[in-house]
């Protein structure tokens, strides 16, 4: 009972406070009452990933914004009413920890004359962390971007290039990056494209490969602070739970998520943690901090009511049509008869099937910055 009292009261003051945005003149500087991470003095940001973190990059590639709908109402819809890439509909991960960091939300590398003082998002919606060659050799086809993680480093090195070129190390000394999360749609294109599990498995160690690369390649640039996130209980997620409906043999946890495929998370969740100690013993004076995304999530779950969800929606799409989730892969949200939305995505954990709502963002958000904040070496 005292748990339950204290989670409400938490909500009660989360939602204050989200209460107290303020929209600032230039459209993206968003300021919170007390921004916690801000006492880290972290003045920019970098963000690889996929459409968990996507601000825009994709809009702006032709073949990959030819075929998003998140260009347009719904997605957005909380965001000002302003579609702008971002696969929810309003704020994300990413534009949490920049307000509170008490910074402006990261503009999309590919933005023309942006501004790229606070930092920039290279993330590109659907992108993989394994490139579009390799995967092609294990019989996966990619068909939306080829926007890899090693092609978003690419981007980076670029940008450096023309911001810093003469001392990076020291332009960079109060920086936070974020590789990832990345990795997920390199294991669902194999999954949606019939592979086994145990066939997609077999890619997971050169995922993780590839991402300690980049965060190697991002060292030498002169990171010292950098997050990697893990993959979330997709298992949980109405595109899988659709996708396993044809199972006869699923087995389905307390919270009603398929337990082969978060098993399958979770030694990929491990491998990734235990490349990243590795990595800290390598570079003991850089704090790389593995985001227990997968954790968050549960957290999530485990106290959805009380934080304001629908215990009914709890895994249902707030839009999308068709089946027990709301989702069916010809229907998804945006494409022809699911251009509206629920009435109140507030009450969703997701918002498309494979993307989260702002407010589910946000509670784990909160939990994600209270779990690394004794990490980040604030001195303070």
């Amino acid at each position: 009972m005292a748990f339950g009292m204290r989670v409400v009261v938490l909500h009660l003051l989360i939602s204050l406070l989200l209460l107290q945005l303020i929209k600032g003149d230039d459209d993206t500087l968003i300021k919170l009452d007390k921004p916690k991470l801000q006492k880290c003095g972290i003045d920019r940001i970098y963000q690889f990933g996929d459409s968990l973190s996507d601000t825009g990059n994709c809009l702006r590639e032709s073949y990959c914004g030819a075929q998003t709908k998140t260009g347009k109402l719904p997605f957005g819809m909380n965001f000002y009413q302003n579609a702008t890439g971002r696969c929810s509909d309003g704020f994300i991960i990413l534009d949490y920890i920049a307000m509170e960091c008490g910074l402006p939300l990261l503009n999309p590398s590919l933005e023309e004359n942006a501004d790229f003082s606070h930092g920039a998002n290279f993330a590109v919606s659907r992108a993989t962390a394994l490139s579009a060659e390799y995967l092609i050799s294990r019989n996966i086809a990619i068909s939306f971007t080829n926007s890899s993680l090693s092609v978003q480093l690419q981007w980076m090195s670029s940008h450096f290039k023309s911001v810093c070129s003469d001392d990076c190390a020291k332009y960079l000394e109060n920086s936070l990056f974020l590789v990832g999360e990345i990795g997920g749609d390199d294991v669902t294109y194999g999954f949606k494209q019939g592979r086994p599990i145990e066939e997609v498995r077999r890619i997971v160690p050169d995922i993780v490969k590839n991402i300690i690369h980049s965060v190697r390649t991002i060292i030498g640039f002169g990171a010292t602070r950098i997050l990697v996130p893990g993959n979330f209980p997709s298992g949980c997620f109405p595109i899988i739970l659709t996708l396993y409906m044809s199972k006869s043999s699923t087995v389905y946890d307390e919270y009603h998520c398929a337990e082969e495929w978060n098993n399958f998370t979770i030694s990929y969740n491990n491998l990734l943690q235990q490349a990243i100690h590795e990595l800290n013993r390598e570079y003991p004076n850089i704090s790389i901090i593995y985001g227990d995304y997968y954790n968050a999530y549960y957290w999530l779950l485990r106290n959805a009511v009380a934080l304001g969800f629908d215990k009914k929606t709890l895994q249902i799409a707030c839009c999308g049509i068709g089946g027990e989730y709301n989702y069916t892969e010809d229907r998804r949200c945006g494409k022809p008869g699911a251009e509206k939305a629920c009435a109140d995505p507030s009450t969703y954990i997701s918002w498309d099937g494979s993307h989260l709502t702002q407010k589910a963002y946000g509670w784990i958000t909160k939990w994600l910055i209270d779990d690394i904040l004794p990490q980040l070496n604030c001195h303070v």
